[in-house]
């Protein structure tokens, strides 16, 4: 038996933050030292955060991250740990890690495979290392291996996959596996999106046993550098079996998960397997390094992992939401050094989930933390640890405000401060009526002429949301809290929102999920709610409402879904069209199945309304405040789905459209 304890960790790290960065690598360095593991598996790019974006490119960072390497050496005493940093070799820059054995670096180990697609621009930073090709790094009269390494550590042979390496066909792990790796570690920086725990698992089981090792996977946790959000799930596997996981959306800022395997197990299934090919030749970048392995009398870790209650939920996609969105909501206030947020409280579905999503961070965070780490956390904001309970935390972190003007109805006011209340919250009333009527006023004159609405309907309803702008700002100033604009990916599609209204905010936390979604979700909060909190039946008030602006008169009995289309249509339009870009007659042949029972004429004038206003309404996607990436079918233009501000708005696709003239499947037609 050669019985070996491994750990893998999570890091919530801050880009750039060189004392939080390194006290948080030293403190769980620490908890594997006192847990009697010996190899480490921490994530990718811990040094410097993942996320420098193009501060990458500057040679302080760069310079910055080897000397906090050089730090941290003395704190890998009896360990054999993995940490990730950028290099600059031969004028360019390499996403990299360190393999440190009991204080010493024995190489550098280079990401083959970067990713470049969704959120990830890693090309543009970083350039991909040559598969099987080793170089050597000099630096400070010292040389050490640079490349793609296999490392023999004491017998014990070490290769990497960082990260998106573990996502191709061709993985890197399969050499390593031929030249007898005994462990495989992973450091990475997986974002969140729903449902794609199933897949890191997947791949980590599945290259456990395929490779025949023991694989470590270790990733970032929370809401690192604004937009995406880490979930942590950590992983251990050994030849196939599943033997340690990590939790997800921890609030814990450094943790550890680890297993003890036995090494002579994987090394023999791999004897046993008909399909395995040894290499049989020498290997470039094969590296040497001197350790001496602890025994360990532990066992064998040979138990099914527990996994929280809430990931076996039969609503898996609502939990994955609202502790996304709580974890990052709660990253985003401390890392940003805000007070508290404001929230425009309107009554309706979209600022009642924003404002539920920030409640819930104080009821998640109180939960796991208690209320003495969550005021240590939040150290930066006034009196914080006068708040002994949760409600008082609410009260202090959150503030809503409902702004009517003579459009606005009683039951979206008393919506409002039913759910404020219900949540806990600062709540205050502004009827802002005579604010919209001195802008008219002053208009009007200036124009000579009366606004109506036959004229004037547009400007009429965007004075409206506009109006509640510079209030809704000065209560943000006041508490030095971030405002949280209200708007949804529905809406930013099709531009249905007034900029500089509804859109006003530092942070869009709803931007990335759908209308359809989240009205479905509030009815779940006010019914069900999430394992372990409950329902909110207060939110009864807002979910049995129609969706409505309420910024025409009462008697155009406006609704969201009179003006667009019913928000199920919209979603499915949305993604035929961006998601999977198709033409608006390809759009057409999906919804028509999808939606048999409705007209064709309709289905043909829904499609047409998307396309024309997504064409145009770029300019306000441009202009959106930060949102949260929750899925790979994110609008944000600056991290996911670009297109032009300027374009020709699909004029020939949509007169082909009216016409029936349909585009011929994807490859028909002559050849040559």
């Amino acid at each position: 038996m050669f019985r070996v304890k491994v750990g893998a960790a999570v890091l919530n790290q801050l880009p750039l933050d060189w004392e939080g960065n390194r006290r948080r690598i030293r403190s769980v360095l620490a908890q594997a030292r006192a847990a009697g593991v010996t190899v480490l598996c921490l994530p990718e790019m811990c040094i410097p955060g993942y996320g420098c974006e193009d501060a990458f490119h500057s040679l302080f960072v760069l310079e910055r991250s080897w000397l906090m390497l050089m730090e941290l050496l003395p704190d890998t005493e009896g360990l054999v740990v993995c940490i990730g940093l950028p290099l600059l070799h031969q004028h360019a820059v390499f996403n990299a890690v360190a393999l440190v054995a009991d204080k010493k670096i024995l190489g550098f180990s280079a990401k083959r495979y970067l990713a470049g697609d969704g959120i990830h621009y890693e090309p543009r930073w970083f350039k991909p290392w040559a598969p099987q090709v080793a170089a050597t790094l000099e630096r400070d009269g010292r040389s050490w291996p640079l490349g793609d390494l296999l490392y023999d550590v004491g017998g014990v042979k070490i290769g990497f996959e960082i990260c998106e390496d573990a996502w191709v066909a061709g993985r890197p792990g399969a050499d390593a596996a031929s030249y007898g790796a005994d462990l495989i570690l992973n450091p990475s920086a997986s974002h969140f999106a729903f449902g794609k725990i199933d897949v890191r698992r997947r791949f980590v089981i599945e290259g456990s046993r395929a490779f025949g090792v023991t694989y470590l996977y270790a990733n970032l946790l929370g809401n690192e550098s604004g937009r995406a959000i880490y979930d942590g799930g950590v992983l251990i596997a050994s030849g196939g079996r599943e033997v340690a996981r990590g939790g997800r959306f921890l609030y814990t800022e450094a943790g550890l998960v680890s297993a003890v395997v036995d090494l002579s197990i994987t090394r023999m299934a791999q004897a046993r397997t008909a399909s395995f090919r040894p290499a049989l030749v020498g290997r470039d970048g094969l590296v040497a390094g001197a350790f001496d392995w602890p025994a360990t009398t532990e066992a064998v870790s040979l138990a099914v992992p527990e996994v929280a209650e809430w990931e076996h939920s039969p609503r898996i996609k609502e939990e994955e939401f609202v502790r996304a969105e709580a974890l990052a909501l709660f990253d985003y206030l401390r890392k940003s050094r805000s007070f508290g947020f404001v929230v425009s409280l309107s009554g309706g579905a979209d600022s009642t989930a924003v404002a539920c999503l920030v409640a819930t961070m104080v009821t998640l965070a109180v939960g796991e933390l208690g209320i003495a780490e969550v005021h240590q956390r939040l150290a930066h904001i006034p009196n914080i640890d006068a708040c002994v309970t949760k409600v008082q935390l609410i009260r202090k972190l959150l503030l809503t405000v409902y702004q009517g003007t003579e459009h606005s109805s009683e039951v979206t006011r008393d919506a409002a401060r039913v759910v404020a209340d219900a949540l806990g919250a600062e709540h205050h009333e502004l009827h802002i009526g005579g604010l919209v009527d001195s802008y008219v006023g002053v208009v009007e004159a200036a124009l000579g002429r009366t606004l109506s609405w036959e004229k004037d309907d547009f400007t009429l309803q965007n004075i409206q949301a506009r109006a509640r702008g510079p209030s809704i700002w000065m209560f943000a100033n006041l508490r030095n809290a971030l405002l949280l604009a209200t708007s949804n990916r529905s809406e930013a599609a099709v531009g249905y929102a007034t900029m500089d209204g509804d859109t006003c905010g530092g942070l869009s936390p709803i931007a990335g999920i759908d209308k359809y979604f989240l009205r479905n979700w509030l009815s779940w909060m006010e019914q069900a709610g999430p394992i372990g909190i409950g329902p909110t039946p207060a939110l009864g008030c807002v979910t049995r409402q129609r969706s409505t602006p309420e910024l025409r008169p009462a008697n155009a009995a406006q609704t969201s879904e009179g003006d667009l289309m019913p928000f199920v249509v919209l979603d499915a339009v949305e993604r035929a069209a961006i998601r999977d870009k198709r033409s608006p007659a390809e759009a057409l042949v999906v919804l028509g199945e999808r939606f048999p029972e409705v007209p064709r004429a309709t289905l043909v004038g829904w499609i047409e309304h998307f396309f024309r206003l997504w064409g145009r309404n770029q300019w306000k996607r441009e202009r959106y405040a930060p949102s949260f990436h929750l899925d790979d079918e994110n609008l944000d233009p600056k991290t996911w789905c670009r297109f032009p501000i300027l374009s020709g708005g699909f004029a020939e696709e949509l007169a082909a459209l009216r016409a029936g003239v349909m585009e011929p499947p994807t490859g028909a037609g002559k050849i040559g």
